[in-house]
């Protein structure tokens, strides 16, 4: 395209300054134009991460150049997702929310209606759908590789035995925090989008550690339309971590272990570039029957590259009319809805039918 595409993005926090202001700046059509930050640290950072970037402290200042812009994008907490984004749709914006886009499907499917009204762009950075392993995974099922799959196993932990503080590990409930709602969004996303929509949900999750607010060990257990059950964890005090994905299906499994190497680049300051999101043989998943790929079972499956990058490609190319919204609010509102179900089913010990 001629004219790149001018982008605002509120927050720079981890999810600014980490996932969206490098993939932004790494994508052919679009600029990083404004970051919205009030703390002056973070606007250093930024000044010296990208010198021509505009810098502003409120949004406000952002929705009075809203004419100025092309697509807002919206990386600040979690209880801010709502009516920031609902401010830029009513200032004529297309939006970028990072997930999870708000606390319950209700509001979710409200965004995704004035969208529509507005005839503008809303979509949701659910960047796990472009991990090495979930690429590879799909492709696998596209392939028919392990037959008709029965169980799906999926793990996102990690060994943290002191909470961090901050909104993420609150107990407020206004703040959205907790493992459900964060790494959650992502493994329930993953799961709907493999095997379809889920019929029942059942969940326990516990506070863990001491001082902790907010849940911290979760699990999740889907019974997806299609008779696919889905197992998922999500937990910050896990001393062994387990693999990654255990598929099982009638013909074959696959077992991957570790996680996609792109969020540990970008932490590193590292930007997509050859061989981004490529991982080392040794890291390979494996397919088999009959035995354990810890002791050599199974045949190797080449990682796919993790590709972050695919995921702005894509929204340049829906603002331009060249593709569709890579992830819809409408999508995120599934989510939200198994997520909902998942924390009513671990407060009342119940399972949950959507």
């Amino acid at each position: 395209m001629s004219t790149p595409l001018r982008v605002g993005l509120v927050g720079y926090g981890l999810a600014g300054s980490v996932f969206h202001a490098p993939l932004i700046t790494a994508t052919e059509g679009l600029v990083l134009d404004t970051v919205v930050t009030s703390n002056p640290e973070r606007q250093q950072q930024a000044r010296d991460a990208f010198p021509e970037v505009t810098l502003a402290a409120t949004p406000e200042e952002l929705f009075a150049r809203a004419g100025e812009l092309d697509l807002l994008v919206i990386a600040s907490p979690n209880k801010t997702h709502v009516p920031l984004a609902t401010a830029a749709l009513e200032a004529g914006l297309p939006v970028v929310v990072d997930k999870p886009l708000a606390g319950t499907a209700a509001e979710a499917r409200a965004l995704a209606a004035l969208a529509e009204d507005r005839g503008l762009l809303l979509s949701v950075f659910q960047n796990r759908r472009w991990d090495n392993d979930f690429l590879t995974l799909r492709a696998l099922l596209e392939d028919g590789a392990l037959g008709d799959v029965r169980r799906f196993e999926s793990r996102f932990e990690r060994w943290r035995p002191r909470p961090k503080g901050g909104w993420r590990e609150s107990g407020d409930p206004a703040e959205i925090g907790g493992l459900l709602y964060d790494l959650g969004s992502h493994v329930v996303d993953q799961a709907l989008v493999l095997f379809g929509p889920a019929a029942e949900v059942y969940a326990e999750a516990d506070v863990r550690r001491p001082g902790a607010e907010a849940d911290d060990d979760t699990f999740i257990a889907l019974t997806h339309a299609s008779g696919v059950r889905s197992h998922l964890y999500v937990s910050a005090t896990t001393p062994q971590l387990g693999p990654r994905f255990r598929v099982l299906g009638s013909e074959a499994g696959y077992v991957k272990y570790g996680l996609d190497p792109q969020e540990a680049a970008l932490r590193e300051g590292l930007h997509p570039g050859p061989r981004w999101g490529a991982e080392p043989e040794s890291l390979y998943g494996r397919i088999g029957a009959g035995e354990s790929p810890l002791t050599g079972g199974g045949t190797p499956v080449k990682t796919l590259p993790g590709d972050y990058p695919a995921y702005y490609a894509a929204v340049a190319a829906a603002l331009t009319g060249a593709g569709p919204n890579p992830v819809t609010a409408l999508e995120a509102a599934a989510a939200l809805d198994v997520l909902e179900a998942a924390r009513r089913s671990a407060q009342e010990k119940v399972t949950v039918t959507l």
